[in-house]
């Protein structure tokens, strides 16, 4: 399996950011680690081993980005209104860096984008805000309300992040195109998260799979037989 290690100075970010990416050529997947996770989390985990038929075989290529949860979301030493700028850079490099980037490099016009627990809010909240960007999201155990995350600060910058608030009145209709798929399970921490964006997708009548795995928990193992099982349905 081909890994490449990439480190680039982000505009967006004003700071280094890196990467492996896995594979030569197939479908763009971006991949987020859990909280606070680094770019080779999913590959020490063996998430990426799960999937290595799809990525030897040519038909997804995966990008590991790194996060900077410490810097943002989980910074408790900064004021959470600049927890959440930060977060927002980190966005604006997705959208104007890496998607761009991996899309170029597979000649696909949009990208995957999947993550594990806090990795599955990071798919969800960038899958929703940009569907220009996004044709397939695939949450394993993820949690999609960010407010326990900034205290009790409120703002727009805050709504905009946070998918069980902002996709209830959202009206992009590249939102009823996206490939959505929700994977928990019945001991899942985030088992109540998943059920509350499910009743607003249904709401608003955007198909998807509300997938719940029977006697599994929040953990490695449950993510590494549905990854490959999301993957897949590209």
């Amino acid at each position: 399996m081909k890994e490449q290690y990439h480190k680039w100075y982000s505009q967006q970010l004003s700071q280094d950011i890196e990467m492996l990416v896995y594979g030569d050529s197939g479908y763009p997947v971006i991949l987020f680690p859990t909280s606070k996770g680094r770019y080779y989390e999913n590959k020490d985990f063996k998430l990426i081993e799960s999937a290595a038929c799809f990525i030897n075989e040519g038909k997804v290529k995966i990008y590991c980005i790194d996060s900077i949860d410490a810097q943002s979301w989980y910074n408790k030493g900064v004021h959470p209104a600049d927890r959440v700028k930060n977060h927002i850079w980190y966005d604006q490099m997705l959208y104007h860096e890496l998607a761009p980037w991996a899309m170029q490099e597979t000649g696909h016009s949009k990208v995957c984008v999947a993550g594990c627990s806090f990795g599955g809010y990071h798919a969800a909240n960038f899958a929703f805000k940009h569907p220009d960007r996004v044709s397939h999201m695939y949450s394993m155990s993820g949690a999609f309300d960010i407010r326990g995350q900034v205290d009790d600060f409120y703002s727009d910058d805050v709504y905009y992040n946070n998918p069980i608030e902002f996709v209830r009145h959202a009206t992009d209709p590249a939102l009823w195109q996206l490939k959505i798929i929700l994977g928990t399970s019945d001991y899942d921490i985030c088992l109540e998260s998943n059920h509350i964006l499910s009743a607003i997708l249904n709401g608003k009548g955007i198909n998807h799979w509300l997938d719940i795995r029977p006697n599994a928990v929040h953990d490695w193992s449950v993510w590494r037989e549905m990854f490959p099982h999301y993957l897949s349905q590209i």
